[in-house]
């Protein structure tokens, strides 16, 4: 299985996301179209990057009933993006539901589960949310959820990586938000590491943003970043 660095794409609008773009020329790196750019633009940019070439990771986090999301996997499969995440506290039903909504679509978009955000600590687990397992158990369970609803993975962090594949295979997707490189800050981001560390963790993809958006030299950025987590 190969790995890759996915750009994070978290801009206000479609323009600002193509002028960035624009400055890795006839590169097409795998991105990520989050909530922000979505809203704001609806579907046509994900149909006209995709036409570019682009391979898109759709950020949607769906959560809702299982008959809901089964209907707007089915819309969102339709438009050809290469991944898109659901929330596993949905439960299994949901997760199935959105299996067969990508089927339906009739694409080969790859479904892949959030098990914890990496904003969460244990502390929030427990405190907020009421969750007294430990959090890698708890992220290690809804990634066997994931997988027993026949998702292709799951959204964690680096430092859980390990147990999913322990708990579902090395061919069961890690794909990693909360990676910045060694000196930075971590910024709303509590489960971090560096893009070496992703690598040495297991993660398949890494997820990164400001790092690479906000860099004063964001091509070097992501060759940076290449070069740490694939070599």
């Amino acid at each position: 299985m190969g790995k890759d660095v996915i750009i994070a794409c978290d801009f206000p609008g479609a323009r600002e996301c193509l002028d960035f773009l624009e400055q890795f020329k006839d590169r097409r790196p795998y991105i990520k179209i989050g909530m922000e750019l979505y809203y704001a633009t609806g579907p046509d940019l994900v149909r006209e990057l995709k036409a570019r070439g682009y391979r898109i990771f759709l950020d949607l986090k769906l959560h809702d009933i299982p008959n809901t999301v089964r209907r707007a996997s089915t819309v969102l499969g339709r438009l050809g993006v290469d991944m898109l995440n659901i929330h596993a506290a949905g439960g299994s039903a949901m997760m199935a539901a959105a299996v067969e909504g990508i089927a339906q679509s009739g694409s080969g978009t790859k479904l892949i589960a959030v098990t914890q955000l990496t904003s969460i600590s244990p502390e929030v687990l427990k405190g907020e949310l009421l969750i007294d397992k430990p959090l890698d158990m708890v992220v290690q369970q809804y990634a066997k959820n994931a997988k027993a609803a026949g998702l292709a993975g799951v959204v964690c962090s680096p430092l859980e990586a390990g147990v999913v594949h322990a708990a579902c295979g090395s061919d069961f997707l890690t794909v990693t938000p909360g990676v910045r490189f060694a000196g930075d800050e971590a910024g709303d981001q509590r489960r971090v590491t560096t893009p070496a560390m992703a690598r040495e963790l297991g993660s398949d993809y890494i997820v990164v943003g400001r790092p690479i958006t906000s860099a004063a030299d964001p091509v070097a950025a992501y060759e940076r970043c290449v070069g740490e987590f694939i070599g």
